[in-house]
């Protein structure tokens, strides 16, 4: 036991003449290796408690523990001394032979991107790409598109209203008038937009945010973007529809992506259909949005004579087109502002 306290002293005191022999930072950090590093003096003093007697080795623990705590203490004296050294002298305290930071450069948001994938991807069709106003009147988010006043998908509950009027008078089932405004629910909106401005052939993409009072879950979202493109011209068939957008997902995802179109319901199309894709992270399909031929009342709304021309139209799902493209799971990442999923794109 007299052995090692010695022992153990001695070393305290060899630390100590050290230490205070040191005159610049790079002595103090080969002073650090020798005793505090991991392989150091002080750090290797526990090793004594396996050899001593059992009824010593509180008493030897307290003394090793006792120097190796002067000696870190001593040591960060004489660092803070040797730092107002240096600041006191005037000099430089940035290491430049430290490694540098990288710097945080900005990015496009993911859906940014792929919206200009998109538009990019159907530019190379033939498309031009047109946008239109998210506050809309009702003419354009629902009357226009062959959207009857008694049809729930007027229903106030199922969208974002700004403006009332009529309320005291208002009946079941009259969920608007013309003075209304909603946020829109689909891009569908400007494709009356265009169609008004403009006599076929019209051949358009539309990108833009959308609003629904959707219940939030990992595929549904309040607020998302779609992208709707719209064909009008003489003698388009449904065969032309289903051709490009086959051709879009296999451009896109992939040519050996698996989709389907399965008969649905739309006021604004006839026929309609639903366009999934096989999510292979998922094993399922997964809805990428509705397509049809454009609904002959919705032509003569901007006097478009139907027996002259036809066309058809979709709407996609932006974050849904990501989620396939980039194995995300999850629809509510998007939003979330999570620089660590963000970063990765």
């Amino acid at each position: 036991m007299a052995d090692a306290v010695a022992q153990i002293d001695q070393i305290a005191q060899d630390a100590a003449a050290e230490l205070a022999a040191v005159k610049d930072p790079a002595a103090l950090e080969q002073f650090r290796i020798r005793y505090l590093g991991s392989n150091g003096i002080v750090k290797k003093l526990p090793e004594m408690l396996r050899t001593a007697p059992r009824e010593q080795k509180a008493a030897l623990g307290q003394k090793i523990n006792s120097v190796k705590k002067r000696v870190e203490e001593e040591f960060e004296a004489k660092k803070a001394d040797l730092a107002k050294a240096g600041q006191a002298s005037g000099k430089d305290a940035i290491d430049v032979t430290e490694p540098g930071r990288r710097p945080q450069i900005g990015n496009k948001h993911i859906l940014m991107k792929v919206a200009d994938e998109l538009t990019e991807l159907f530019g190379r069709m033939g498309f031009s790409t047109a946008t239109g106003p998210e506050v809309e009147d009702e003419f354009h988010n629902f009357i226009a598109l062959n959207i009857p006043r008694q049809h729930p998908a007027r229903d106030p509950l199922d969208n974002f209203y700004l403006t009332r009027s009529d309320q005291a008078t208002r009946r079941p089932g009259d969920h608007a008038t013309s003075t209304e405004l909603l946020l829109r629910t689909q891009t569908s909106t400007v494709q009356i937009r265009v169609m008004e401005k403009q006599r076929p052939p019209i051949r358009v993409v539309i990108p833009g945010r959308v609003y629904r009072p959707d219940t939030v879950d990992a595929t549904h979202l309040f607020m998302f973007h779609q992208l709707e493109a719209l064909v009008v011209d003489r003698n388009v068939t449904m065969v032309d529809l289903k051709s490009t957008i086959m051709q879009f997902i296999h451009a896109y995802f992939g040519p050996k992506t698996q989709a389907r179109f399965r008969p649905s319901f739309f006021p604004f199309t006839e026929p309609s259909a639903e366009v999934d894709v096989w999510f292979e992270d998922r094993n399922r399909w997964v809805e990428l949005g509705g397509c049809g031929m454009v609904h002959p009342n919705v032509l003569r709304t901007c006097n478009i004579d139907p027996e002259e021309y036809s066309g058809w139209a979709f709407g996609f799902g932006i974050e849904r087109i990501a989620m396939r493209k980039y194995g995300i799971t999850d629809i509510r990442y998007f939003v979330e502002n999570d620089v660590r999923f963000l970063r990765q794109f």
